[in-house]
């Protein structure tokens, strides 16, 4: 990520005063866990692959067990922590001049550095339920005199001894003042490849009625929260829904290819509905992609067929031209004519929406999505759009994708550009508009 954003940085945002660093957080490496009990138990078949779920998919199961739950917590707490601390002692200026911090967590991680920020803690919710089904069995089981009146002054002496426990937390938070969890306020979330949906389902947040952020991740814990995933990512999933349900019938917003010229603004792209039934297969014929938008203006696309492959073209080039006959040509030239930069991808977005439509056949874009009401224009919108999806390529193996799109999210380079717009978003703002048409 480093190298990539280097790169992106380098072509893009030279113009601007300030600098993106990247720091690593190496956690999970220093925590003991089970010492290496799960490896011995792993079978030595298919190891490579056994090996990889123990790396991810174990992780998960780590988190979901009450007996390590904390030191993962805790093992990524003291680390962020101390990479701040460490860096703000070699960089005294950062606080001074009101320098900000991002996070870009993958996978089980985003779930993790979540529960840090907002406090999450299933113990104190055990405790909650265990005193709603006290009060519930007093209420409705039938029970002699003797055994009521001694229930109720248990239940009375529970309460009290509650009250005293909160007055003392209270005296001692008054005399001594708890740290914040974090030495930094989070002003971007990224998550990449997040399964943090799944995991807020299961703990029982369902979609409200407002289009905030707060309902999720209040602002004032984190200004920002962006969802990031490949359309074939199995560990992936979406947030929007959990905010506002019919958003589960909205296109995700695509991410720019790194090259794109003149790209729409994200904030300025429409919310879309998703068509699954038009999907397609295979290439769009020539009459259908004649009348397709370019990708550096169209605000959502069909799903299925996106830019910049998250895995490796040759293999996906092999494993994908069996089913994609007659239209190979015309995708391999949008595959690889999107890296190298043609001047007619460059010279997309300048003549306007004719030039543009003219300019498809070339590219090979697929058709929008078409329905009676076109672009939505729901009663209830989000403040700001979460879920952002990567293009999937054209020529590569959905199959082989799911295996290697979870872990390729580090090396892309639309996603350097994606992450680096919005930490560069208030410089962006405070320079000339000509400016930003290079980005």
């Amino acid at each position: 990520m480093r190298d990539t954003a280097r790169k992106v940085e380098e072509k893009y945002f030279s113009n601007l005063a300030t600098h993106v660093e990247f720091l690593p957080v190496e956690w999970r490496s220093k925590l003991t866990l089970d010492g290496d009990t799960v490896d011995s138990i792993t079978p030595d078949k298919v190891r490579g692959l056994r090996d990889m779920l123990n790396s991810s998919a174990m992780d998960i199961m780590y988190y979901t067990s009450p007996l390590y739950r904390d030191e993962l917590v805790k093992g990524l707490q003291q680390e962020l922590n101390r990479l701040y601390s460490l860096f703000c002692s070699r960089n005294p200026e950062f606080e001074e001049k009101g320098g900000k911090v991002s996070i870009v967590s993958h996978s089980l991680g985003c779930v993790i550095t979540y529960d840090i920020m907002t406090g999450w803690n299933p113990v104190r919710l055990y405790e909650q339920l265990l005193q709603k089904e006290e009060e519930e069995e007093l209420e409705e089981r039938w029970m002699s005199y003797e055994e009521q009146r001694l229930l109720e002054e248990l239940y009375i002496t529970k309460q009290r001894l509650r009250e005293i426990e909160e007055r003392l937390h209270e005296l001692k938070a008054s005399t001594i003042s708890k740290p914040p969890v974090l030495k930094f306020k989070v002003e971007n979330f990224f998550c990449m490849g997040s399964p943090l949906a799944v995991f807020l389902a299961l703990r029982g947040i369902r979609p409200g009625t407002s289009g905030s952020q707060d309902h999720i991740l209040p602002r004032t814990i984190c200004n920002r929260l962006l969802n990031i995933f490949h359309p074939t990512d199995p560990v992936a999933y979406r947030l929007e829904p959990l905010i506002l349900k019919h958003y589960s019938n909205i296109s995700p917003v695509q991410i720019h290819w790194y090259n794109t010229a003149n790209p729409l603004p994200y904030e300025h792209m429409k919310p879309s509905f998703l068509n699954p039934t038009k999907e397609a297969t295979s290439a769009p014929d020539t009459e259908s992609a004649s009348a397709a938008p370019s990708p550096t203006t169209s605000p959502v696309m069909v799903r299925r067929h996106y830019g910049e492959s998250i895995t490796n073209i040759g293999k996906a080039s092999i494993l994908g031209a069996a089913s994609i006959g007659k239209g190979l040509g015309g995708m391999l030239f949008s595959r690889f004519g999107r890296s190298s930069a043609t001047p007619q991808a460059m010279e997309t977005g300048k003549d306007g929406p004719e030039g543009d439509e003219k300019k498809a056949t070339a590219v090979g874009t697929p058709p929008l999505p078409h329905s009676s009401s076109g672009f939505l224009e729901p009663t209830v919108e989000l403040e700001h759009r979460i879920d952002f999806e990567l293009r999937e390529g054209l020529v590569e193996s959905r199959y082989w994708s799911a295996v290697t799109s979870h872990t390729a999210y580090w090396s892309s380079l639309d996603i350097a550009l994606f992450l680096l717009t919005f930490m560069y978003k208030q410089d962006q703002e405070e320079t000339e508009k000509p400016n930003l048409d290079t980005i």
